[in-house]
């Protein structure tokens, strides 16, 4: 009886143990973010990577080399391309904050344009003050962003020396850091989690990897064709349109809204303004018709209601980061709670 009060006892230590270890863990990533985001940016790459590792393996060739042959291909593939990139989307950004006067301008004129007929028309007066308050917020919200933009890109340019750092120890010292974090978790809990530990981080892993091409597709297919289009600012309406990608629903929609309105301020109602809505429709087409059915839907597997409770959960408490990382920890709690499902019913039918 003692014997096993100890033996309770003990193990109670350990889930004590266990988990103020990941508090203490998760509290140290919050409180360094400039710390934190090339980790996790680094952990992502390492689980989209890290599969190729066996697969070298088999070829005969050694841990270290393929390490090396890894961070050649992902510095060819991705970190080549930004550093070019970087000086063109800031000269194009600073361009396209001096032409925000002049698109406030327009959008006010065809609103007091519209105004007028629909007076004309129908007798009714739409208040002036709508339009107002949305430049208003459309300029704070530009403005911060372009504001932001330089010292976006310099922490682009510092993540550059950071993630690869952490995604060298994370390929050569992640086998032996798991065994270390396995050991500490205690017996009563040990294979659920690392099933669930398994499952997260193949399902986020192949989710992150699935919006990186999701985006990259789209932000490809608008850059390209603005540039075809001869269009201003062609790489930032493209990297916005990506970026916004990853957001669920309501992202191709912000994407869209200011190529749409720089056209149409820049070239009026003339073929050109419609080739750029064509251009976003198509684009739009194809990410929702075949990149997203066949990359991305089937890995979470969540409904859409649930998709969008949680977009709109994730922005009321963390912003855009909200909506962007939202359907992830939504797929994590689903598998918690399927585990939970599984292991009450299960007792009951013991």
């Amino acid at each position: 009886m003692e014997a096993k009060a100890s033996s309770s006892k003990k193990e109670w230590l350990r889930l004590i143990f266990f988990f103020s270890i990941i508090l203490i863990f998760g509290g140290a990533l919050l409180s360094l973010p400039r710390a934190a985001i090339p980790l996790t940016i680094a952990y992502v790459i390492y689980l989209i990577v890290s599969p190729a590792l066996p697969t070298l393996a088999k070829l005969g060739l050694s841990k270290g080399f393929s390490i090396a042959l890894l961070f050649v291909a992902l510095l060819f593939f991705f970190i080549y391309p930004i550093v070019k990139v970087v000086p063109t989307i800031t000269r194009e950004a600073k361009e396209f904050k001096d032409n925000i006067p002049r698109i406030e301008r327009y959008v006010e004129t065809q609103y007091s344009k519209s105004r007028a007929v629909i007076k004309d028309k129908t007798g009714y007066e739409i208040p002036s003050k709508y339009v107002s308050e949305v430049i208003e917020v459309a300029r704070k919200g530009t403005a911060n962003f372009l504001l932001n933009l330089p010292q976006v890109l310099a922490s682009f340019l510092e993540w550059i020396l950071l993630v690869p750092l952490f995604l060298f120890f994370l390929l050569k010292d992640a086998t032996s850091f798991k065994r270390s974090i396995l050991r500490l978790t205690p017996n009563s809990i040990f294979e659920r989690f690392y099933y669930l530990s398994h499952k997260f981080n193949s399902q986020l892993g192949d989710y992150i990897f699935a919006k990186f091409v999701e985006a990259s597709i789209v932000g490809i297919i608008i850059t390209s064709g603005l540039l075809i289009l001869d269009i201003k600012f062609s790489l930032l309406l493209g990297l916005v349109a990506g970026m916004t990608n990853v957001i669920p629903y309501v992202g191709p929609v912000l994407g869209t809204i200011p190529a749409i309105v720089l056209g149409f301020a820049e070239y009026g109602t003339t073929p050109t303004t419609g080739a750029i809505v064509l251009l976003y429709l198509i684009a739009n087409t194809i990410d929702i018709g075949i990149v997203f059915p066949i990359l991305v839907s089937k890995i979470v597997d969540l409904h859409p209601v649930v998709v969008v409770m949680s977009v709109i959960l994730g922005s009321q408490y963390l912003g855009i980061l909200g909506m962007v990382v939202s359907i992830p920890l939504a797929a994590a709690v689903k598998l918690i709670i399927i585990e939970i499902y599984n292991e009450v019913y299960s007792d009951r039918n013991r």
